[in-house]
């Protein structure tokens, strides 16, 4: 608590960062974000559930939902939009039913996957950034839209230790309609299809080895700009590539975190170079990491899976709909409000707490070095997702 004992200090979990300076002042979140603000004016959802769309106690929800489960052969357990104690509560059931496990950002996650399954990766971490970055280069990404605050608390700082915040030099390579403002005046820009990324990363790669590329241009950016910009890096003390994979929307996209991470190896045989993998939203990178710790394994892909039944998790994120339509669906939501149409198409609907909001929690920060805890900030009657999914457990077959 502050001096003010109206006032909580919260952590929002509304992206990656998990900015942990915000202060709920009764309806003011001072220090959020858009994304933040947005995250803590939701309207409180009522705790009513629905089976078909009609009102329910929990427990007739909940019959209908083992019933749903015990026919099921092939169920899938997706969303997965939660904190790491509603993925701790997962995990088990998920076991119990051989139920797949799907995120609701699999494609990104994926991307950086892949690439890290098949080369491995050197990144780094926030504080990291923070205290000893010279050179940053944003590839493909409106960090900004992701994670808004990034240059605010990490980049254009007054405490860095080992490097002058204001002697940055941020690079702007590839994507479209950034917004670059937060790299100040004199941020360099240079403008691409995303993608094109990998292309140019690879002749950015090829300069960094010394060798000779007989072209004038790649994808439109001059050779003598990815010269310079290769020079940039050579010189740098501490170079950080930064990316969201969410961005890198298009065929063979994790080639692009690929051919990132060979720079990063590249520039790390003279100098000292990382990479920052960005965004994080609906808690992905905390169940991915739960998985793995629970399981030793990342999360799977399961985008070509037929399941005859799911478990739609939606604790952060209420108007996402579920990924597989026409099989019997039970959403675990954080609101019945109807914003979107296949609320009142699911055929159990149980309201659960929002982590950070309606109930305590903890998430894990977009760099994977630490978890932070969520703090109540209201009142609810909803039952956190944890109970909810044990108490189901607890009455299947």
């Amino acid at each position: 608590m502050s001096n003010n004992t109206n006032m909580l200090n919260a952590t929002c979990p509304a992206c990656g960062l998990l900015c942990d300076d915000i202060s709920i002042d009764g309806a003011t979140a001072n220090n959020a974000c858009a994304k933040g603000i947005a995250f803590f004016s939701q309207a409180v959802a009522s705790p009513q559930p629905l089976i078909s769309g009609k009102q329910a106690t929990l427990e007739e929800a909940m019959k209908r939902a083992v019933e749903i489960l015990s026919q099921s052969q092939r169920p899938v357990i997706a969303g997965l939009s939660t904190d790491i104690h509603g993925m701790r509560a997962l995990t088990p059931l998920a076991t119990r039913l051989k139920a797949g496990l799907q995120h609701i950002n699999h494609a990104s996650l994926q991307r950086n996957t892949q690439a890290m399954q098949s080369a491995g990766w050197f990144t780094t971490t926030l504080s990291e950034v923070k205290n000893r970055a010279d050179v940053i280069v944003c590839i493909g990404t409106d960090i900004v839209t992701h994670n808004p605050r990034f240059f605010e608390r990490f980049v254009w700082v007054k405490d860095a230790m080992f490097t002058d915040p204001n002697a940055r030099k941020i690079v702007y390579l590839g994507g479209e309609k950034l917004d670059t403002i937060h790299g100040r005046e004199g941020a360099w820009i240079l403008p691409s299809r995303a993608a094109d990324l990998p292309d140019i990363l690879a002749a950015l790669n090829a300069l960094l080895l010394n060798k000779l590329l007989k072209a004038d241009s790649v994808a439109g950016i001059a050779m003598a700009d990815l010269q310079k910009l290769a020079e940039t890096l050579k010189q740098a003390k501490y170079a950080v590539l930064t990316w969201a994979a969410k961005d890198l929307d298009f065929p063979h996209a994790s080639l692009t975190v690929q051919q990132i991470t060979n720079i990063v190896g590249t520039l790390n045989q003279s100098t000292r170079a990382a990479g920052l993998p960005l965004g994080g939203s609906n808690g992905d990178y905390s169940i991915n990491n739960v998985h793995a710790w629970q399981t030793g394994k990342v999360l799977p892909d399961l985008q070509d899976a037929k399941p005859d039944a799911q478990v739609w998790v939606n604790s952060f994120n209420a108007e996402a709909p579920p990924s597989f339509s026409k099989v019997p669906t039970i959403v675990l939501g954080n609101t019945n409000t109807p914003k979107m149409p296949w609320f009142s198409h699911a055929d159990v609907f149980i309201p659960v707490a929002t982590p950070g909001l309606d109930c305590g929690g903890t998430m894990m920060r977009v760099d994977s070095s630490i978890s932070l805890p969520l703090k109540q900030v209201r009142d609810s009657n909803l039952p956190t997702l944890a109970d909810v999914v044990r108490k189901l457990e607890s009455e299947l077959p």
